[in-house]
C-alpha cells in the first residue's frame, strides 16, 4: 500500500472527509502528478498536524510536532541552514545518547545515511514540511533583539542625518514578525511621546516594541504606498490592501487607517490562509455537532447561519463548510466585505459601496448566475434577509452570518428583519452560535485535583453545582513557558452551540415565541449550549474555567 492509498482510507474511516470530496480531491493528485497530502494542504481540509500523524503512522515514525518543541540554537546548528532547507530535515533535541532528528521525506533513504555519517547515532521522527520551514527561523538570531538592534540603528542614522531610516526594512519585519508570533492583527498606534506596536495574539493584544515617534509618519507613508493609498490624505480614514511573502506562504494585510489626535492610527489584519483549520473536528466541534453540520451541508437547499460576536470565528466556519462543498459540479458563489481569503474554485465578489454594490444588490446578481450554493459574509438589513431567505426557498443551500449572542436569538432577530415567520420556519435548517477560547500550552500545561467546595468558594455555588457533580475535580492550568511566551496559553479553539431544526422548533417559530423558549425545546431536542461545551473543553484539559467564563460572561 503506498502512502497515498493509506492516507485516502484513513480518512475515510475517520469520517473527517466524506467519500464525495475525498474522491475529488484523490482525482485532482492524480491529474496534478501531486501527493494526496499536497492537495488536502492546499485546499485546507485538513489539518497540517493531523496530516503529519496519519503520514507518522504510515511511516512507522513517532511525530514531531515542532511548534511545541523548544528548539536549541546549539543542536539544530549541527547541520547547515542551506541543507535543512534543502532537504527539510531539522536536529531538534537529544534522546539519551543519540541526536534527535525531524524528517519530512522519509523516502529519501540518502538522507539517511548522509545524516548518520555527519551526525553519528540518530533517531528519526516525522514532521510535515512546512513545520520545518516555520521552524527554520531558530537559525537565525532572537528576532526580537534583532528588531530592537535594527530600531536603535535606524535611530542613530535618523539623528546624524547619514541615511534615510530604512524604513522599508522596518515595515518588512514589523509584518513578518508579527506573522512568526502568530498575530491576527498589528496594531501601530501614536501617542504624544512614542509610537506603540502590539500583535493580537489568540485574541488579546500584547505591546512589542516601542517606535521614536519621528519614524512614525515615514512607517505609515510606506504603508500606504504598499497599500496603494493616498499618502497626501492625512485627515481622512483610508482603507486598503497588502501583501507580503513568508517562507512558508504570501500573506495578505487588510490595512486600515484612521488619523487621530496624535497622528494617523493603522491596524492591519493578517489574514493567513496557513493559520486556519477548515476541519470541522480542528474547529472544536465536537463529533455530536460537526454531525450535526455535516447533515445539514448535505442538504441541496436552506440555510445554515452561523452567529456571535466579532473576531468569534464565524467566517472560518463559513470558509471549512465552503471548502467541503467545493467540488467539480457544484457552482458556488459568495458575496463578501472583504473578500478575506480567496478560495479556487469559488466565484467571490467584493461588496463596493462606491459602486452600488451592497449585500442585497450582489445577492440579487448572484441569484441570476445559476449557482447551487451561495454564502452571503453578513446579513445585514431587512433587503438581504428577504432576499437571502427566498433564495434558500428556491432551491439555493445558502450559508450566512448574523451578529447574536445565541443560537436562539437568532430567530428574533431574522423576525426583527422582517422574515416571516413560515419562512425562517422552512428555509433554516442549522444555526451555529460560537466563541473563540484560548488553548493551553500543551508544553508546560499540568492538572491538579481540587474540591467542589474549593470552587465553590471561588465561582459561586450554582456555576459549580450545575456542571460539576463530584466531590473532586480534576482541572488544567499552564504555568507559562518560552513555548507560549509565558501566558500559559497557544492557539484558539472554538466553543460551540448548534441548533438543528426540528418539527417542534418549527412550530414554535410560527407561533413567534421567544428566544429562551426557543432555546429550552432546543436543548430538550439535545442541545448542547455553548458554556456547556466550554466545561467540557475545561475538564479535558483543552482550556481553563477562566477562559470560558471570560469570553460567554463578558
Amino acid at each position: 500500500m503506498n502512502k497515498d492509498t493509506a492516507l485516502y482510507d484513513n480518512l475515510l474511516a475517520m469520517g473527517v472527509l466524506d467519500k464525495k470530496l475525498l474522491d475529488d480531491c484523490k482525482d485532482e493528485a492524480i491529474s496534478s502528478s501531486k501527493s494526496l497530502a499536497e492537495i488536502l494542504e492546499n485546499r485546507d481540509l485538513v489539518s497540517d498536524e493531523n496530516l503529519g500523524k496519519l503520514a507518522a503512522d504510515f511511516y512507522q515514525l513517532p511525530f514531531l510536532n515542532l511548534a511545541e518543541i523548544k528548539l536549541e540554537r546549539e543542536l539544530v546548528n549541527k547541520i547547515p541552514k542551506a541543507y535543512a532547507q534543502a532537504r527539510k530535515c531539522m536536529v531538534i533535541g537529544r534522546h539519551d545518547d543519540a541526536l534527535l532528528v525531524a524528517i519530512s521525506k522519509p523516502e529519501d533513504k540518502d538522507l539517511f545515511e548522509e545524516l548518520s555519517v555527519v551526525l553519528g547515532k540518530v533517531e528519526y521522527g516525522y514532521t510535515t514540511e512546512r513545520n520545518i520551514v516555520k521552524s527554520l527561523r531558530v537559525y537565525d538570531a532572537n528576532p526580537q533583539a534583532m528588531f530592537e538592534e535594527m530600531m536603535k540603528t535606524t535611530l542613530s542614522e535618523a539623528k546624524t542625518g547619514q541615511n534615510d531610516p530604512p524604513i522599508i526594512k522596518i515595515v518588512e519585519k514589523i509584518l513578518v514578525y508579527g506573522y512568526e508570533q502568530g498575530a491576527s492583527d498589528i496594531h501601530i498606534e501614536p501617542t504624544e511621546e512614542v509610537t506603540h506596536v502590539r500583535y493580537r495574539v489568540d485574541g488579546l493584544l500584547n505591546d512589542v516594541l516601542t517606535i521614536p515617534k519621528e519614524l512614525h509618519e515615514k512607517i505609515v507613508t510606506r504603508i500606504k504606498v504598499m497599500a496603494h493609498m493616498r499618502t497626501d490624505e492625512q485627515h481622512s480614514a483610508q482603507d486598503g490592501k497588502l501583501n507580503f511573502v513568508t517562507e512558508v506562504e504570501k500573506v495578505d494585510v487588510r490595512v486600515s487607517i484612521v488619523p487621530i489626535i496624535e497622528g494617523e492610527n493603522v491596524v492591519l489584519r493578517l489574514l493567513s490562509a496557513q493559520s486556519r483549520q477548515y476541519s470541522l473536528l480542528d474547529l472544536g466541534l465536537n463529533k455530536d455537532a460537526a454531525k450535526k453540520i455535516e447533515e445539514a451541508i448535505k442538504n441541496p437547499h436552506g440555510m445554515i447561519l452561523t452567529t456571535g460576536p466579532t473576531g468569534s470565528g464565524k467566517t472560518t466556519t463559513l470558509y471549512s463548510l465552503l471548502k467541503r462543498l467545493n467540488v467539480r459540479g457544484v457552482h458556488i458563489m459568495t458575496i463578501e466585505d472583504p473578500v478575506e481569503y480567496v478560495i479556487a474554485g469559488v466565484n467571490q465578489i467584493q461588496v463596493s459601496d462606491a459602486n452600488n454594490l451592497t449585500f442585497a444588490e450582489g445577492l440579487r446578481t448572484i441569484v441570476r448566475q445559476d449557482p447551487n450554493i451561495i454564502l452571503v459574509g453578513e446579513i445585514r438589513d431587512d433587503e438581504a434577509a428577504d432576499i437571502a431567505v427566498n433564495a434558500a426557498m428556491t432551491g439555493h443551500l445558502v450559508l450566512s452570518t448574523l451578529h447574536t449572542n445565541d443560537a436562539a436569538t437568532a430567530i428574533p432577530r431574522l423576525l426583527d428583519m422582517k422574515v416571516e415567520p413560515f419562512l425562517i420556519a422552512s428555509t433554516v435548517n442549522v444555526i451555529v452560535a460560537q466563541r473563540l477560547v484560548r488553548k493551553l500550552c500543551n508544553v508546560c500545561r499540568v492538572s491538579e485535583e481540587v474540591t467542589v467546595e474549593e470552587l465553590k468558594k471561588k465561582w459561586g455555588e450554582k456555576l459549580i453545582e450545575r456542571h460539576f457533580d463530584q466531590e473532586k475535580v480534576r482541572l488544567y492550568t499552564a504555568k507559562g513557558c518560552e513555548i507560549c511566551g509565558g501566558s500559559g496559553y497557544k492557539g484558539r479553539v472554538g466553543i460551540f452551540e448548534v441548533l438543528k431544526m426540528n418539527d417542534v422548533l418549527r412550530a414554535a417559530i410560527i407561533d413567534k415565541k421567544d428566544a429562551s423558549e426557543i432555546s429550552k425545546i432546543a436543548v430538550e431536542a439535545g442541545m448542547q449550549s455553548m458554556f456547556e461545551d466550554g466545561i467540557d473543553k475545561v475538564k479535558t484539559g483543552v482550556t481553563s474555567l477562566e477562559e470560558v467564563l471570560r469570553v460567554t460572561m463578558e
